[in-house]
């Protein structure tokens, strides 16, 4: 099995260290293809007005300048053109991706160019308790993420479904289950601007993020990896909402 791993932490990132042993426990043939630098928050962009470029740092390891998108194409199309992979794995990623993170992440959007290739993805992330202790608990997703990923190669799953695993802060041997979990939605919003003011006067501004836990329904992504479970939510590519297509439909047919 040839696996392509990929991340938005970038090619330095420890979750990418992660995820390659993830893939090597599954296969002897994995070859990544990451970011040069961080691109959380990339989404599903492109890079389409300046051009990729690619960096060999050893054998079947390559760092782009681009976006995790940019990453899967340059892997499927031309490093790997004479031999697709099999599977994409994109993460592991330093941070949870559940509930409104989803149309934002760059782990996520990996797996997605992925699925749009015709190629089974998969997005892995930690959940991580960025206001405690610093210690990021990576031997989780790397002592249980190979067993993961092979249950679910052997369950198998549709075409134009992306799935989207969530580790939760905690060590591997006090993990509470894996629940199968649908979308979850914060009841709060963590988004604000911040302004401050550069050594010249001139205003400038960051997203600020208030990291409060959310009061979330059972069987969501959020409630699984706050109840210290591992989250796997199917993803399906086509956003339409049929309920609502056929109430305008209808609407307009009058």
């Amino acid at each position: 099995m040839r696996i392509l791993v990929t991340n938005d932490d970038g090619i330095e990132a420890p979750g990418l260290d992660a995820m390659q042993q993830i893939a090597s426990d599954l296969s002897d043939d994995v070859w990544v293809v990451a970011p040069e630098t961080d691109q959380s928050g990339a989404a599903h962009s492109l890079t389409l007005h300046e051009p990729l470029r690619c960096r060999t740092l050893s054998e079947r390891i390559y760092a782009v300048k681009g976006t995790p998108t940019d990453c899967v194409i340059m892997g499927v199309r031309f490093l790997l053109a004479d031999k697709p992979p099999d599977l994409v794995l994109s993460g592991v990623n330093r941070g949870s991706n559940i509930a409104d993170d989803v149309t934002y992440s760059g782990t996520i959007a990996g797996a997605i160019e992925g699925t749009l290739l015709g190629v089974p993805s998969i997005a892995l992330s930690l959940m991580v308790d960025f206001e405690g202790p610093s210690h990021v608990k990576w031997e989780t997703p790397m002592t249980l993420g190979a067993d993961l990923v092979r249950k679910l190669l052997e369950t198998g799953w549709p075409k134009g479904i992306v799935l989207n695993v969530n580790f939760p802060d905690r060590d591997p041997d006090n993990i509470a289950g894996v629940a199968v979990t649908q979308q979850g939605r914060r009841d709060q919003d963590l988004l604000s601007i911040v302004d401050r003011m550069d050594t010249r006067g001139n205003p400038y501004y960051w997203l600020g993020f208030s990291r409060r836990r959310s009061n979330p329904a059972e069987g969501t992504d959020l409630w699984a990896v706050y109840s210290g479970r591992i989250s796997i939510t199917p993803l399906n590519l086509n956003l339409t909402d049929a309920p609502t297509c056929s109430d305008l439909s209808a609407a307009f047919a009058e």
